[in-house]
């Protein structure tokens, strides 16, 4: 599960009409030394389709059993570590935004929290069956391959008639204040009385506001510290931590280990993954992306 490996990470936008509801699409390419797998962890992200061609991960969420051999998965809003290992294989990713949940998803966030699933043994993702289908052709070919992504889904937004929740949008943005730290301030900042608020966050973040702002929090400490280690984790603590053991207790939480185990641990494929999306977007990791609007 040590082998080395090579991986190759490109990211893209969405077109304009597509923008508000996903961050990138995105083409991992893992090649694994002598046909061995590697492991490691993903951290809390929003919702999230990836297809795979070739070694299909095994992954594996606390309090779940580990899903293995699916082609397509599917992954709800996340608040703690998904971990996974794989093989020699190319994915395509879809980060699906808070907003893109609500319009193309569509069910309850908070149902699907925490959870991974095989595409194809879900009802509630059926609609994303004939994507799975029709992705890889014979031969690789990026640009093909993102063109039909892109189609896809500006062919099902032309078919969906609905209106967009405004409130989305403000909480979303309220998230990303690092001024805000608790409920009240993004309760004032969206204009939204609290009851309101945690309704529209379970049902399209999947979390409380609460445990959503502790999550931001504790994303933005350890992308500091994944950037620039030199920082050590104490210059790189989000400055809403009263202390050095709070952000420890949220490192457990939110990634099922210390920081100590962590930064000790290889991450043979997210090091690149987070160096390619600083360096095309200008944000390591997907819970940190910047939502905009049509």
């Amino acid at each position: 599960m040590t082998g080395d490996c090579t991986v190759r990470v490109r990211f893209h936008r969405p077109p304009a009409p597509l923008a508000p509801y996903f961050t990138t699409f995105y083409i991992t390419e893992v090649v694994v030394a002598d046909a061995d797998r590697v492991t490691d962890h993903l951290h809390p992200e929003w919702a999230n389709l990836r297809i795979f061609s070739g070694d299909c991960p095994d992954s594996e969420l606390p309090g779940q059993a580990p899903l293995t051999g699916s082609a397509a998965n599917f992954t709800g809003p996340t608040s703690t570590a998904l971990k996974f290992t794989v093989g020699t294989m190319r994915t395509w990713g879809v980060g699906f935004l808070p907003l893109g949940w609500a319009r193309f998803v569509g069910q309850p966030a908070n149902a699907h929290a925490d959870r991974i699933y095989a595409v194809a043994e879900q009802p509630f993702l059926r609609q994303f069956a004939p994507l799975v289908a029709g992705l890889f052709g014979d031969t690789p070919d990026e640009t093909a391959e993102l063109a039909r992504i892109t189609r896809y889904f500006l062919q099902t937004l032309s078919e969906s008639g609905e209106a967009d929740d405004p409130r989305i949008l403000a909480c979303h943005g309220a998230l990303l204040d690092p001024e805000i730290s608790t409920v009240a301030e993004m309760a004032e900042a969206t204009r939204l009385p609290a009851y309101t608020l945690e309704r529209l966050c379970r049902r399209h973040f999947g979390f409380a506001p609460r445990l959503l702002l502790r999550r931001q929090r504790f994303m933005r400490s350890l992308v500091q510290y994944m950037l620039d280690p030199s920082l050590h984790w104490i210059g790189a603590i989000d400055s809403h931590y009263h202390d050095q053991a709070q952000f420890v207790r949220d490192f457990h939480r939110f990634m099922g280990m210390s920081p100590s185990e962590y930064a000790a641990s290889p991450k043979p494929i997210l090091h690149e993954v987070m160096r390619a999306r600083q360096e095309f977007i200008g944000s390591a990791v997907q819970a940190l992306h910047t939502p905009t609007s049509r």
